[in-house]
């Protein structure tokens, strides 16, 4: 059986290692554990890993964050995978920096990237996993955070956050959705350690009211 696991984020070096790419990052992450590189591809870099009996198909678009859809559709039609088996792993400015969460469906909570690919599916009944990036920046100042770097000290922090979210794609593949939230939704949140959040929804209403081509 196969997934389509899909980490958002912006090609580039510029946008290497920046927030807003933590998708691109995890999965590197996931296909280093097995050596597999990533292949340049239409619409996205591609490799395949194996998890017990699973063929988990990682993806990194290539379209830019607003037209991911269009990566995850291809490659959904191609490999034939039913959104029951899709999963996408995408960046969270309304949670704590290192919190993770994940979700058997929802909104897309604001995000350019997820608004898309759940625009071009016609449906947002797809799993997701979103990672706290938290929101260190001033009112006005959100696009130059997103698409700002990782200081050292987050990325050393972010490190075994990424471990669980790799465990959590392999969950996802093996058990399912429900069983996964189960096991790993609670570890996952760090609600204490990433220090003062603005109110989600003021939050929120900045990110859909940012119109950045790459956001």
């Amino acid at each position: 059986m196969k997934y389509l696991i899909v980490g958002l984020g912006n090609i580039g070096d510029e946008y290497a290692d920046t927030r807003h790419n933590i998708g691109f990052t995890i999965l590197d992450a996931l296909a280093a554990e097995t050596e597999t590189p990533f292949t340049d591809r239409r619409y996205g870099f591609l490799c395949e890993i194996k998890h017990r009996g699973r063929t988990l198909v990682l993806l990194k678009p290539t379209t830019y964050m607003n037209l991911s859809g269009n990566a995850v559709r291809y490659w959904m039609n191609k490999e034939k995978i039913p959104a029951g088996n899709l999963l996408i792993v995408v960046d969270d400015i309304a949670l704590p920096l290192g919190s993770i969460r994940m979700r058997p469906k929802g909104s897309d909570g604001g995000h350019n990237g997820l608004a898309n690919v759940s625009s071009v599916l016609g449906t947002s009944e797809y799993a997701r996993i979103r990672v706290g990036i938290g929101n260190g920046f001033s009112k006005g100042a959100q696009v130059n955070y997103v698409l700002g770097k990782w200081t050292r000290e987050e990325r050393k922090f972010l490190d075994e956050r990424i471990s669980i979210v790799k465990e959590m794609i392999k969950s996802f593949a093996f058990a399912g959705t429900e069983l996964t939230m189960t096991t790993f939704n609670r570890q996952a949140r760090l609600p204490s350690q990433a220090g003062p959040q603005r109110d989600e929804k003021s939050k929120g209403e900045e990110l859909r009211n940012t119109n950045h081509d790459r956001t």
